[in-house]
């Protein structure tokens, strides 16, 4: 009935006014005690009739485990009170908590233990059981009794906690600033709570509703809705009448339906818009170190296995192998948990890698060894593999990662970072990538643009409205859980995702979100909507990250440790797969290998090797470099000496052994162990190597005929001039002012200007230090003045100037500049012409935000330059004419960049630089930076490093690829009485073919019988040796691979070393081979299986 006569007027509600009313209700502001918070709690009890506190303070910054510190005599507890506060920064404290829960309460549902130490801590049982991870600061700080402890009797429980917050030490609020040593925690509280539980439903209901008021469109009718029933709810509520609870609950109903305290909720059929899968990103080290992420492990997942309890719904996806490794180690009871919540279906294991690394900075092996380890360790103790690669957080993606997954037997990509893009917007969500030999994987970076999203209405709307290809497929993947810093989701998070499905359900206007998949559900289902991906775009080659772009250079020992190793473990793998074949008692040292390996892996983590982190964590991590050294070093003087290429005496020919597969010239001095001379003067040799490829010998007289020497004199002040009769350089006050190209009749220098050239940056970026270096810098050009030169070594086989520069009052550089002689090539069998002027650098470096660089202006015009990546070259523009081509003003390359013309071309090579940037005709390589945050003293002090200039006739070809190589791969030297035994073993497997086709690898295989087996898994009977090929040109390659060993089978593997493509073996003369064919820039793995 419409009356007729209105007595009631009503007006229309002030939007901003009733919108703003809604936080008031839930927060804990001046309206708390007339609001929900006032009834949270039943009661609340917290004096020494109920808990009693006690404390342990660890000595040092000693990190012990539950076991040993109960087993130490030393363990004493003394008494503690709220108030106190407990430090300094990274130190360790037991709490022992006694608990006698009030007899009044037996009839209580719940009841919690709310324990805030300000900083993180882990509950465990009397028996050493870990229980829940506590994160303070409100974060995380509640705790559910268990239900045997509700018997008025005293339990005892046990709190470890660490000094340090979720994100590390830094002083005030900017957690990338240096840690703060003497940062103190106080303990908030540690309080016995009876919970309301209806008035905590209702806070969610409550806050989910407001979100809808705020953040769903402000013209559609279901945000005027909310705005109505949340007004509703604050007018029924009453803080004196508890019962007014339930009735604002069936208002909140009206709009979140009635099924959103239990997984029921997401029982109702219909389309899926958004995938929410729990996660728990854990930097392996970053703002904490390596130590500390063995205990945030422990935390972050143990709660996990709490909540599966409770929310049978909830999928956690968690990576990073090593993580799982350390949970054994240190925690073998919450690792049983979580095998059995594996089998349970509701922890995923992902990513398939040994942790989440970078992937522009490891080598090709280190990237297939990521996979290897990480593949192995989730079969031995799950069963199966990942067929997902996770990697939320990583500083820009190699073009290899797609050839690299599907190698490992991974179809799905899984990452976010290029939402970070400061320049231009990535195009796509979910995509085809597809990798430089033309192998895809499908990738799906996070429509909402993060992989830790703590739930809340735009999070799930974003997943669809951000999701860049709806005309493919709408669905979007959401990550949810504390990150980074490790915690994963929390039941609040649980309970917000429950009403957001409810509310889609129930009044529409939110996409639908589900609860209760994993990433592998999530991909294979993604590739049945798509037609097996063929309804989605593609994207090719490298997805370059338009941010961070310093991280190529940050802590250069780093990336001089990581290189060093990744060379020493293929010499160690080369030898000891040769006298593991050839020598009876020598055993193929897996083990060793594999620990060495893992620390090398380790160290490749996304914030590590970049140079990201904080000074503590890079003392564990060059501790760890020492140990893979030292280590690796024994194993390959062992390996030597079982093959007869070390003694203990001098006595003997000098030989060079050579690791790479093509033949190789020597010129430089002899290590003093194995040197003939012995006044301390450089022994310098010149040892070539022709039928045996592996082998290098002094160079004959008649040899010698064919050497051009190399010369050097003083032309004028401060100004030299070496020449080999290929190339003659000029060098004044350490810049090059000429570098002449004899045969070709080319100066290599641009007229008028220098290389060699010194140049400094000011390196100021927005924000992110260790990361960023911004594109403002490069208006900052400044020029080292000219140095100091003099002769240093003059011989007819090798010649030096040394240039001693000031960079700084502070700071300064000593360069060696060296021409060797020049050695004619007699025919295509033997080395080829690599002359290249080198230039090897000390450096004492004590800079504030500074960027140090050298260029190369060359006499070469190009559109592009070539960059070597893993496994591949990648071209970049020389220019500027978009916004993608500006954004790559500084970009990454492994052991060299080459620009070239149709006929000519310069190549720049280097021994551990990853930084690079090529415009117009300047080559420009990155050496040093200076930033302050995270690690205020990253950089500071001595390095040393080499990089040589190589002018070429032609294109960029085999001769670079060989070059770069050669100079990254130093010769092994020993002193033999014979080489008749020597010969017949080094070139037992070798790689014919074409110039592009390269021998990257030798390895033995990881199952064979007579090595240690792996987390259990099947041996195979006999020998194999694992050969790692590859294309580094870009063009089809052919050839074969032969051996001095019978071959009984031979297939074609992928990287995890799994028979698939059996290959016909022949009898070839007196050995075995089989023809090989190779996609352009395809790595290609073949199993010899010897009989």
């Amino acid at each position: 009935m419409y009356p007729q006569l209105n007595l009631e007027p009503k007006a229309k509600k002030v939007r901003p006014i009733y919108q703003g009313r809604l936080n008031n209700f839930i927060a804990n502001g001046q309206y708390k005690a007339m609001n929900l918070p006032a009834l949270q709690d039943v009661q609340r009890v917290s004096d020494d009739s109920t808990v009693k506190i006690s404390v342990f303070s660890v000595p040092g910054l000693k990190r012990p485990l539950f076991k040993d510190v109960m087993a130490d005599k030393a363990t004493k507890f003394r008494p503690a009170v709220i108030g106190e506060s407990f430090g300094p920064s990274w130190s360790t404290y037991w709490f022992k908590i006694d608990l006698k829960i009030p007899k009044s309460w037996k009839d209580a549902p719940r009841v919690e233990l709310h324990f805030d130490p300000s900083d993180e801590g882990l509950i465990f049982f009397e028996d050493g059981t870990a229980a829940q991870g506590i994160t303070g600061g409100g974060e995380r700080i509640r705790w559910i009794v268990p239900q045997s402890f509700i018997d008025a009797k005293w339990h005892t429980i046990y709190i470890e906690t660490s000094c340090n917050g979720m994100f590390g030490n830094a002083p005030g609020a900017d957690n990338i600033q240096p840690p703060d040593p003497e940062r103190y925690f106080t303990l908030k509280s540690a309080d016995l709570v009876w919970p309301d539980l209806e008035a905590r439903a209702l806070y969610y209901d409550f806050t989910i509703i407001a979100e809808a008021a705020r953040d769903l469109p402000q013209d559609s009718w279901q945000s005027y809705k909310a705005l109505d029933i949340g007004n509703r709810i604050m007018n029924t509520f009453d803080v004196e009448d508890r019962s007014t609870i339930a009735k604002c609950r069936k208002i909140a109903a009206e709009f979140l339906g009635t099924d959103v305290d239990s997984e029921a909720v997401y029982s109702t059929k219909g389309d899926i818009d958004v995938e929410a899968m729990g996660h728990c990103h854990i930097d392996t080290a970053w703002l904490w170190p390596y130590a500390e992420t063995r205990r945030k492990i422990a935390r972050s997942w143990s709660n996990q296995l709490e909540l599966f309890e409770r929310y049978p719904e909830l999928h956690f996806a968690c990576s990073q192998a090593q993580q799982f490794q350390w949970l054994l180690e240190d925690y073998p009871d919450l690792f049983k948990r979580v095998k059995d919540a594996v089998l349970n279906g509701n922890f995923d294991y992902v990513g398939g890698s040994w942790v989440e690394h970078d992937t522009n900075l490891p080598g090709g092996e280190s990237l297939v060894r990521q996979f290897l380890y990480g593949q192995r360790f989730f079969e031995g103790h799950f069963g199966s593999r990942s067929k997902t690669f996770w990697l939320p957080d990583t500083f820009g993606y190699s073009p290899q990662i797609p050839q690299l997954c599907r190698l490992a037997g991974m179809t799905g990509f899984m990452t976010q970072k290029l939402s970070w893009n400061n320049i231009n917007n990535f195009p796509n969500s979910t995509f085809n990538w597809v990798a430089l030999d033309g192998s895809q994987v499908i990738c799906h970076m996070c429509p909402a643009d993060k992989y830790d999203s703590v739930i809340n209405i735009n999070d799930v709307k974003n997943s669809v409205t951000h999701h860049k290809n709806l005309d493919a497929d709408h669905v979007g993947l959401l990550a949810f859980g504390l990150g980074d810093g490790g915690g994963g989701p929390t039941d609040d998070m649980l309970e917000k995702l429950r009403r957001c499905r409810g509310l889609a359900d129930n009044v529409g206007g939110l996409p639908r979100v589900r609860v209760g998949k994993g990433p592998e559900d999530f991909f294979a289902d993604l590739i049945e909507r798509t037609k097996g991906g063929k309804d989605l775009v593609t994207w090719m080659g490298e997805l370059y990250f338009e941010f961070h772009r310093g991280v190529y250079t940050t802590h250069a020992k780093m990336k001089l440790n990581n290189r060093q190793c990744e060379q020493l473990f293929h010499d160690l793998e080369f030898f000891a797969t040769l006298a593991s074949l050839y020598v009876k008692d020598y055993d193929y040292p897996k083990e060793k290998l594999n620990h060495i390996w893992k620390l090398v892996l380790l160290n490749q983590f996304h914030d590590m090797l970049p140079g990201s982190a904080i000074e503590m964590a890079y003392d564990e991590a060059y501790d760890m470099y020492k140990e893979a050294k030292l280590t690796g070093s024994d194993l390959l003087r062992k390996a030597l000496i079982a093959l007869g290429l070390m003694n203990d005496t001098d006595l003997g020919n000098l030989v060079a052994v050579n690791t790479l597969p093509w033949p190789r010239n020597f010129i430089g001095t002899v290590p003093t162990e194995v040197s003939a001379e012995k006044d301390g003067k450089p022994d310098v040799v010149c040892l070539s190597s022709e039928e045996n490829v592996a082998l290098l010998q002094p160079v004959p007289a008649e040899v010698s005929a064919n050497m051009v020497p190399v010369t050097v004199e003083e032309i004028g002040p401060n100004k030299f001039k070496l020449a080999n009769g290929v190339l003659e350089a000029v060098i004044d006050g350490g810049a090059i002012t000429s570098l002449f190209d004899i045969p070709n009749n080319r100066e290599v220098v641009a007229p008028g200007q220098k290389a060699n050239q010194f140049v400094m940056f000011d390196d100021q970026p927005l924000y992110w230090q260790a990361w960023d270096t911004e594109v403002f810098s490069l208006d900052s050009r400044k020029e080292l003045p000219p140095g100091k030169g003099q002769i240093i070594l003059q011989s007819p086989l090798r010649c030096s100037v040394l240039i001693e520069q000031k960079i700084s009052e502070r700071s300064w550089i000593n360069t060696a500049i060296t021409l060797n002689a020049y050695i004619k090539p007699k025919d295509s069998s033997t080395a080829f012409d690599g002359t290249h002027l080198e230039f090897t650098s000390e450096v004492y470096w004590d800079e504030n935000c500074k960027f140090l660089k050298v260029e190369f202006p060359v006499d070469v015009h190009a559109e592009s330059a070539s960059y070597e990546m893993q496994y591949g070259i990648v071209k970049r523009p020389t220019h500027y004419n978009t916004s993608w081509d500006v954004a790559k003003f500084e970009v990454c390359c492994h052991k060299f960049a080459d620009l070239s013309e149709h006929n000519y071309g310069v190549s720049i090579l280097n021994d551990c630089k990853y930084g690079f940037s090529t415009h117009g005709n300047v080559m420009r390589l990155s050496l040093l930076r200076a930033p302050k945050a995270p690690d205020a003293h990253a950089d500071i002090g001595t390095h040393e490093f080499s990089y040589s200039i190589y002018p070429h006739a032609g294109p960029l070809g085999a001769n670079t690829i060989k070059l770069a190589h050669e100079f990254n791969s130093p010769v092994v030297f020993a002193r033999v009485e014979s080489t008749k035994s020597i010969d017949a073993v080094l070139d037992t497997f070798v790689v014919e073919g074409t110039d592009g086709l390269c021998l990257s690898n030798i390895k033995r295989g990881e199952d064979d019988s007579d090595v240690p087996a792996d987390y259990g898994l099947k041996s195979s009977k006999g020998k194999s040796v694992v050969l790692r090929v590859y294309d580094a040109l870009g063009g089809r390659q052919s050839g074969k691979v032969l051996s001095k060993l019978e071959i009984a089978q031979a297939f074609k593997s992928n990287l995890l070393e799994d028979d698939e493509e059996e290959l016909k073996v022949v009898k070839i003369g007196d050995k075995w081979g089989f023809d090989i064919s190779v996609r352009a820039f395809e790595i290609a793995t073949y199993k010899l299986k010897l009989a």
